[in-house]
């Protein structure tokens, strides 16, 4: 039977990479060993599949890994997940108009900020990011709206500022043609709170001229987005896989741009040991293990 890969709508950023994957995974490999790449609903559809059987691997955003260990909803049985690999990090950061008086997140008191679709992952980053910070959700107007429809609300006047996901995407291209907008930075230590408090976030630094409006470098917040797998399925398959990726994360950002920066990503396994990827409490799959130790990131 085929490696079935679950990644998420076709031509999403997990469709994407997961087609690298599964072309790294494939060479040498004939018929029935061969990884093949699903659509999928994205990281919670692809847990459920893993649970059922339905798929080998599966994409998800590390803040959701930890939900389906613990049986915390929207999960509602615990998942035996195992880590694999990162496979990005994407920025996420709030982006309001260039007129807009707003200067800091701490600016949002009184504020209508779209903050993604009711029971979200978006609105789930934004509970973990203004709960670290001090920002109750009384403090400013939660408006339940979806990327388009945000977006669409912020050029019409009626939001102060939306929470975008990670670039790149349509949405933010498309608004940022639309009108002059801005990225909201953080106040002062805001970031280093936030990134001493939550473990599946990092630093990144969004570059000048990534979409029109960006006249700087900005650091914001990105969330690590993984590659899973389930307890049952064997070393051998996930070490090939693991090893695939390992071994080859200089040509990764070539063959697709989203893995730019995977390098720095397999560091922290070299000084924390498979913790360092361990999000959630999810536990690095024993092949996965094998595979480092190999190439020289875990001893």
């Amino acid at each position: 039977m085929s490696v079935r890969m679950g990644t998420s709508e076709y031509g999403g950023t997990f469709y994407t990479q997961g087609l690298v994957f599964a072309d790294l995974f494939n060479r040498g490999r004939a018929g029935d060993d061969r990884c093949v790449v699903k659509t999928t609903d994205a990281s919670i559809h692809n847990a459920e599949q893993l649970d059922r059987g339905d798929l080998e691997f599966g994409f998800m955003a590390s803040n959701w890994i930890g939900r389906a260990k613990k049986a915390t909803p929207p999960f509602a049985r615990k998942i035996e997940l195992r880590m694999v690999a990162p496979a990005n990090a994407g920025p996420m950061f709030f982006v309001k108009l260039a007129k807009s008086p707003i200067q800091t997140i701490s600016d949002f008191k009184g504020k209508r900020i779209a903050i993604g679709t009711k029971g979200s992952g978006m609105e789930q980053h934004v509970q973990a990011i203004f709960s670290v910070l001090g920002l109750s959700f009384d403090s400013f107007t939660p408006m339940h709206l979806g990327f388009a429809e945000g977006a669409d609300a912020l050029v019409a006047g009626e939001i102060d500022a939306q929470f975008q996901p990670p670039i790149p995407n349509r949405v933010m291209t498309d608004l940022s043609q639309r009108t002059d907008v801005r990225v909201v930075p953080y106040a002062p230590g805001q970031l280093e709170k936030i990134l001493a408090d939550i473990p599946f976030y990092r630093r990144i630094t969004m570059e000048k001229g990534v979409f029109r409006g960006v006249l700087e470098n900005i650091a914001q917040l990105a969330v690590v987005n993984v590659l899973v797998t389930h307890e049952r399925i064997p070393e051998s398959t996930v070490h090939d896989m693991a090893a695939a990726i390992a071994g080859n994360l200089d040509k990764l950002p070539q063959m697709n741009p989203l893995f730019k920066g995977i390098e720095d990503l397999f560091e922290p396994l070299r000084t924390k040991g498979a913790a360092a990827f361990e999000f959630g409490g999810v536990p690095l799959h024993s092949g996965a293990a094998r595979a480092y130790k190999e190439v020289g990131y875990l001893t």
